[in-house]
């Protein structure tokens, strides 16, 4: 298109921008998710050691405070694992708008490309067009003189 810009070529601009801002979004929200996910990972570890520890030394302990100790540590463990994963699935909705959010961006990204695109096919079209009838205008005056 030499000679002829895009009419949109600023909104086409914009919305790459807001693709690419997009894309930090949601790859920042996956990030999130992942960490949560290994935060998850590493206190269902940490409950099954200290499980295993347990069932080791259980023999051992003689004092019921000892037990209700290891019963109220469990607890509190269980309830932070409840805790990571109502907060996995908060991030996981978070990261799903940032997805839609993402996708929506790009699918009006790619209409504006594409109008772009049928804008220069036209112009060249048209340029076309206009060289031939040159061409022939100047062959039809040839054969006149």
């Amino acid at each position: 298109m030499a000679g002829k810009t895009f009419k949109l070529e600023q909104v086409l601009l914009y919305r790459r921008e807001m693709e690419k801002l997009r894309k930090q979004e949601f790859a920042t929200a996956r990030h999130g998710v992942e960490q949560a996910n290994q935060v998850l990972e590493n206190k269902k570890e940490q409950v099954e050691r200290l499980s295993q520890d347990f069932h080791r030394c259980q023999q051992d302990i003689e004092c019921i405070d000892d037990i209700r100790m290891y019963s109220n540590f469990f607890a509190h463990k269980r309830e932070e694992i409840k805790q990571q994963k109502e907060h996995i699935e908060h991030l996981d909705r978070i990261m799903n708008e940032k997805r839609s959010d993402l996708m929506e961006a790009s699918k009006e990204k790619k209409v504006l490309e594409s109008l772009r695109e049928k804008k220069a096919e036209e112009f060249r079209k048209d340029m076309a067009a206009k060289e031939r009838n040159f061409l022939d205008e100047i062959s039809i005056q040839k054969k006149v003189k």
